[in-house]
């Protein structure tokens, strides 16, 4: 069993250490030491310095008590997304919520909660274990950087769970690919009430571009998405340069292309044709576009090592747990490109993203009991292995 009320307060320690992303040192050494008290080896790497950030992944070794076995890797990251400093948690009986001014952070500090207190309680039930490798990582939320910039050469582990999604009754078992996008429109500056007939407006050939354009749900496996668009300086003056930034994911590789290719040409129609003569130079409108892979797909069988092991653990606390597809990416894309077969577990995270996010701790507690479980059969197989 786990320790609900030491759970919950940990959770709730953890989610008021201000974390934004490349802002991680604080909650990084509060777990590192968190992790040495329970006997772990523990180092901080050098994946900040990398991307531009103050600490770098959290990577924790604990000792097993089965000698020889292979280790498994538990993974959660620390970052939060924005607005997400000065959090207030507001406790109304399991549900922990936000006080409508932040993220709660429970994206994924739930999830750095739940591998702390199985950890300990494994130890402190004298639970036989493999060996295990926890990674606090960095950078989650823009771009899954500190996985991606994780040495896993320093990693032993050929498989392991990441906690990063909502319910804990589903296993996230694939993930969509992702597309970065930016563009720059450029159009040509020009008084705006004195002679608005000799200036092209960026702004105005971004606002066709994305009117044009299919957003949001395309289809079952696919979304997009233009999130950041900045340009213009004053009222009066047309504006010469919009730039954009913008995502697409997809299930489906080729659907990702062709939404990719469909968003880089709804700016180049948009653009076509507007052109404008002063002094006898004639300017065009062009766009400059760029379309980069953010993270790759991940499609974990359901007959693999890791997910025959949540549903071996969950079937005997006599619970069903479902494998799904999710919308998201997560640091479980990285992970199994590099050669860690992982999949997704949820911890009770709900509204993430947003200020109205929320926590119901029974969800965590489940995902903590049964992680423990899933240590606890992962133990028995290594021992009946040997």
């Amino acid at each position: 069993m786990i320790n609900q009320e030491r759970i919950k307060n940990l959770l709730l320690e953890l989610v008021q250490i201000d974390s934004h992303s490349r802002k991680e040192r604080q909650v990084a050494e509060r777990i590192k030491q968190y992790c040495e008290e329970m006997g772990a080896e523990v180092e901080i790497d050098d994946a900040g310095s990398k991307v531009g950030g103050n600490s770098g992944n959290v990577i924790a070794r604990f000792k097993g008590t089965i000698p020889n076995a292979e280790p498994i890797m538990m993974s959660a990251h620390m970052d939060t997304v924005v607005p997400g400093e000065g959090v207030k948690p507001i406790v109304e009986g399991d549900i922990i919520r936000t006080d409508g001014t932040t993220v709660l952070g429970g994206d994924d500090k739930s999830g750095c909660a739940v591998i702390i207190e199985t950890i300990r309680c494994l130890k402190e039930q004298n639970i036989p274990h493999t060996d295990i490798e926890a990674v606090f990582s960095i950078c989650e939320e823009v771009g899954l950087l500190g996985a991606k910039h994780l040495d896993t050469s320093r990693i032993r582990s050929k498989y392991g769970i990441v906690f990063d999604s909502d319910d804990p009754g589903f296993l996230f078992t694939k993930g969509p690919s992702a597309n970065h996008l930016e563009f720059k429109v450029h159009g040509l500056e020009s008084h705006a009430g004195v002679a608005p007939e000799l200036g092209i407006s960026a702004i105005q050939i971004a606002a066709e571009a994305i009117s044009k354009m299919k957003l949001g749900r395309i289809d079952e496996e696919t979304t997009a998405n233009i999130g950041v668009i900045r340009g213009g300086e004053a009222t009066n003056i047309i504006t010469n340069l919009v730039e954009l930034k913008g995502e697409a994911r997809s299930l489906n590789e080729e659907k990702l292309k062709a939404q990719c290719d469909h968003m880089v040409k709804c700016f180049e129609d948009a653009a076509a044709g507007k052109e404008v003569t002063v002094e006898g130079k004639t300017t065009k409108a062009w766009v400059e576009s760029k379309v980069e892979p953010e993270y790759y797909a991940m499609d974990v069988p359901d007959e693999s090592r890791v997910v025959q092991l949540v549903k071996q653990a969950a079937a005997r606390m006599g619970l069903d747990v479902q494998t799904m597809a999710s919308g998201g990416g997560c640091d479980a894309n990285i992970f199994n490109r590099k050669g860690i077969e992982c999949a997704n577990l949820g911890t009770g995270m709900r509204a993430i993203h947003t200020v109205n996010e929320w926590l119901d701790v029974k969800d965590m507690y489940a995902s903590a009991e049964m992680t423990l479980e899933i240590l606890r059969l992962n133990g028995e197989m290594a021992a009946a292995n040997k």
